[in-house]
């Protein structure tokens, strides 16, 4: 998928499920969703935001662990599914956003092009509707561009994320008999999964850089969000990660609920999973002790 092709996809994706949140809300109102699409509306957006939190950042993009093949296609396809964009240009733009996090050449910092509420909107969303925008997957995700599975994925995006949105439809009728599940499957285990999965890995992106708590210095403006720590698999403990980007562990604290990374220890004690990468204490209890680095 090119540049053109993923600007315009993520527009749509921005666009749409919305519309479906909103189709939603009125057949609920109407008593017409039952349990069936409540049921594939949380265990799909579960498997979709292990895809991103576990897949596409902590495996894909950042390599703070391995997995056998098998598990690393699933990874990738549960991201995929997502409808975030290729396992490819998700993990650039989220290697190219770590290489200059909060200054130049950041594609969605609040804080460079645009100040207060335009460069909220700008991290939030906005930025996926730059022209100027680009993922430049040859310089920095080429590992990925050489894996013939992950490349297969990112052609055929599109009609997996379509299949992502029909398949729950498909179930909620098998599962009920109705004819309307088709609809409304589709609308909870498409459409108003995206959303909100969407709007939690935006916030992190957005609000993340603006408010919460500083734990470590970094030379960037990244908080920890606690309270969307169990919609985020552990995502929003966002300071601690730019503290510590190849860590497979995020909630860096007992305190810290940081579910993605359970799955990768469960992986690993299966032998599933290996090399995992966590920081020792001693430079937990360092780099907690440092004084907040000054901002360009």
């Amino acid at each position: 998928m090119d540049a053109n092709s993923h600007r315009s996809f993520m527009i749509a994706a921005t666009i749409v499920p919305p519309l479906g949140v909103a189709a939603a809300i009125v057949l609920s109102w109407n008593r017409l969703v039952g349990w069936t699409e409540l049921g594939l509306f949380v265990g799909l957006y579960l498997f979709t935001a292990v895809g991103i939190s576990v897949g596409y950042h902590r495996l894909l993009a950042h390599r703070s662990f391995t997995a056998v093949r098998p598990v690393r296609l699933l990874l990738a396809l549960a991201g995929t599914l997502s409808a975030q964009g290729p396992a490819i240009t998700w993990a650039a733009h989220h290697r190219k956003h770590h290489s200059a996090a909060d200054h130049d050449g950041d594609p969605h910092s609040p804080h460079v092009e645009h100040q207060g509420l335009k460069g909220l909107w700008h991290a939030h969303v906005g930025w996926l509707f730059d022209e100027r925008l680009t993922s430049e997957p040859l310089r920095y995700a080429p590992d990925l561009g050489r894996e013939r599975a992950i490349r297969w994925m990112s052609r055929h995006f599109i009609a997996l994320v379509v299949a992502g949105i029909a398949v729950p439809g498909a179930l909620a009728y098998a599962i009920t008999g109705r004819p309307l599940a088709l609809l409304t499957g589709m609308l909870w285990g498409g459409l108003v999964r995206i959303f909100l999965l969407d709007h939690v890995t935006w916030v992190i992106n957005s609000v993340g850089h603006i408010i919460g708590r500083r734990r470590f210095a970094t030379n960037d403006r990244s908080h920890n969000l606690p309270l969307l720590s169990v919609l985020s698999l552990g995502e929003s403990f966002h300071n601690n990660h730019h503290a510590f980007p190849s860590s497979a562990v995020i909630g860096l604290r007992w305190s810290e609920l940081d579910l993605g990374y359970l799955l990768i220890r469960g992986l690993e004690r299966l032998g599933l999973a290996s090399d995992v990468r966590r920081p020792s204490d001693k430079r937990v209890r360092e780099r907690s002790a440092e004084a907040p680095a000054p901002m360009a």
